[in-house]
């Protein structure tokens, strides 16, 4: 859930810290002083589009930072919004939160999970915190966890924390696609789709590749043939990997054997051959080292016997190099026959590698993917009469679902729609009705995901074979309508809010966030939406944004944002109220001033949203309205500033 939203230079807001209650938050203010920013600050860090527009005149960019808590509404969560809301005269709700952290764990391993994917981390108490920022030049970056990451992240990392309605917001139920999710979300239908994707996708891809082996028999059968004759070209020459290197090597040898050999034996001679005088011939430089033996070996100067060591040495090597030598000459072996054999070996690699590879590696590699490709090229009618065999039972199991997907939907659309129906009635919509009409995705025959259910041809779509859409009629008599023609704007977001009352056990977002969900109603139906909202508070965290007085005074928690008198809003306009203060803003809403009969009417309300079975305000606020009431009561103005 949100435990802080810092908001810097975004629109009229120059710096406001909201810190939102754990059950229902309300924000209030008069026109055009920036209670609207703080949805789009909701907006921007759930990863919406960016406007340079909205940053603030005279300020570089503008900045929102969100602290998401690891908490979610569910188990122990009336104790932990017991214990915000009276952690509010002491401290911040989310300090109030820091004891419950852990009453979700899957919250904080969700957190930390997200943070993990961008290299950041949580804090200590397991909170993470995330941060968008827009430049005035229209420059987006965004940080998870105190590092940088993309934006589409903050989308990825709030899909199931922050969902964002107001009238723009509600125009997603004129999408078919939209109101199947809506009433996919009621029948709980999460794991059998999924079960039925994964048997569609794998019947679809059989389907194919029998369409493909059908459509492309004479061609497969003659790259079957072309791989196959390959593969036995290959086979017959039985190549050896880095054989080609290995003959050419040994080819070098063969063909210049007479050279090395003229060139091994000149090198013996020089070495260790006999010196003739008489001849003329070089001495050898054996005898050359020996005679200087022979000179030294009676010089009486020590330095001069010193060096006779060396000199036996430089012999020795002589003689084991000339002994290398020549054994290097017997065994050179000229053999023309072997020489012509590997030559014609040679020829044959040197083939194989033009046409399957550069060597006999890559012919060797050829031939290991001709064997893996050939397995999947069987065209002959056994093989395709075996994969029809399995498409139809695959498309028999994919029908038995989309039967059952459609069973489910028809019961729970009867349910749903009797339920959002009973809701409009206490939404200034009392003669309306909603009806959810499930009816089969038909076909044309020819198409592959066509599927025989109940005696009918319908289409297998990825969602099902149902066509989901969501009828209004709007007062007894009147033609039942899809709700994209017959609701207003602001109707079609009380339809939202109807829906999101009926859907809260079954939605996995943890905070709700509604903009101005009751603009156009007033006086008693404004009430009910008031306690609508503070029902739904009960499972989530809810924030809204109001004009109306009877919906703020459910409120756990109640912001006002302040327009100051050049229009702007700083620091300290965004404020938190409550008692006396709560009270003056209320009597404000309504129309009226700080007398006593405006702040008694504003008590009434709040001392009826206290009594009121399905409110969400704490004992705490009931304590402060009844103490505002009997202050006025004295005849004291309370809340002014």
């Amino acid at each position: 859930m949100l435990g802080e939203l810092h908001i810097s230079g975004l629109g009229v807001i120059d710096d406001a810290l909201i810190e939102p209650s754990a059950g229902l938050t309300v924000v209030t203010g008069e026109t055009g002083a920036g209670k609207t920013m703080i949805v789009t600050a909701l907006g921007l860090i759930s990863g919406g589009r960016a406007d340079s527009g909205r940053v603030r005149g005279g300020r570089p960019r503008a900045v929102v930072e969100a602290r998401f808590l690891p908490l979610r509404p569910g188990s122990g969560y009336d104790a932990v919004r017991g214990t915000a809301a009276e952690g509010r005269e002491n401290g911040s709700a989310a300090e109030a939160l820091g004891d419950l952290l852990t009453i979700e764990g899957d919250g904080r391993g969700y957190l930390a999970g997200v943070a993990e994917t961008v290299g950041g981390d949580v804090d200590d108490d397991g909170s993470l915190v995330a941060v968008r920022s827009v430049s005035a030049d229209g420059r987006s970056r965004a940080h998870i966890g105190g590092r940088a990451a993309p934006v589409s992240a903050l989308t990825d990392l709030t899909e199931s924390l922050v969902a964002v309605h107001g009238q723009a917001e509600a125009m997603v139920l004129l999408r078919p696609a939209n109101q199947r999710a809506v009433l996919d979300r009621f029948a709980d239908l999460g794991t059998e789709l999924d079960d039925y994707r994964s048997i569609r996708s794998q019947y679809l891809a059989l389907r194919s590749e029998i369409d493909d082996r059908v459509g492309r028999a004479r061609e497969l059968a003659q790259r079957e043939q072309v791989l196959r004759l390959g593969l036995k070209d290959i086979e017959g020459a039985d190549p050896q990997p880095g054989e080609d290197h290995q003959i050419a090597a040994e080819v070098r040898r063969l063909d210049d054997a007479d050279a090395l050999r003229t060139a091994a034996t000149g090198a013996i001679a020089a070495l260790t051959g006999p010196a003739d005088e008489a001849t003329g011939d070089e001495p050898s430089a054996s005898a050359l080292v020996q005679h200087a033996i022979r000179l030294l070996e009676h010089s009486s100067d020590p330095a001069l016997t010193q060096r006779l060591d060396d000199l036996r040495g430089a012999l020795a090597v002589i003689g084991d190099v000339s002994g290398d030598l020549t054994h290097y000459v017997a065994d050179l072996d000229a053999d023309p026959a072997r020489l012509q054999m590997l030559l014609e070996r040679q020829a044959l690699l040197r083939g194989l590698a033009r046409r399957y590879g550069e060597d006999v590696d890559g012919v060797l590699a050829w031939a290991a993917s001709a064997r893996g490709e050939l397995a999947g090229l069987d065209t002959s009618d056994e093989a395709i009469a075996a994969l029809r065999k399995r498409a139809e039972a695959l498309r028999s199991e994919l029908a038995a679902a989309a039967a059952e997907i459609s069973a489910r939907r028809a019961a729970a659309a009867e349910k749903l729609s009797a339920a959002a129906t009973a809701e409009l009635d206490h939404l200034a919509m009392g003669k309306a009705s909603l009806r959810i009409a499930v009816t089969p995705r038909r076909a044309a025959s020819a198409a592959a995901d066509v599927l025989a259910v109940g005696g009918r041809e319908i289409a297998a779509g990825p969602d099902g074979a149902d066509h989901v859409e969501i009828l209004l009629t709007p007062h007894p008599g009147a033609p039942e309508l899809p709700v994209a023609r017959g609701a207003s704007g602001g109707e079609l977001s009380r339809i939202m809010l109807a829906l999101e009352v009926v859907l809260a056990g079954a939605d996995p977002v943890a905070t709700l966030v509604f903009d101005e969900v009751d603009a156009g109603v007033g006086g008693r139906a404004a009430t009910e939406i008031g306690r609508r909202l503070g029902m739904l508070a009960r499972d989530h965290q809810v924030i809204v944004v109001t004009h109306l007085a009877q919906v703020a005074a459910f409120a756990d928690k109640h912001y006002v944002v302040d327009a100051g008198a050049d229009g702007s809003v700083g620091a300290s306009a965004v404020r938190a109220v409550q008692a006396d203060a709560r009270v003056t803003e209320l009597a404000r809403m309504l129309g009226g001033t700080d007398g006593e009969a405006a702040l008694a009417h504003a008590a009434d309300l709040l001392a009826a949203a206290r009594d009121h079975g399905s409110h969400t305000a704490h004992r705490g606020d009931a304590r402060d309205c009844t103490t505002s009431q009997r202050r006025v009561g004295s005849g004291r103005k309370s809340g002014k500033r």
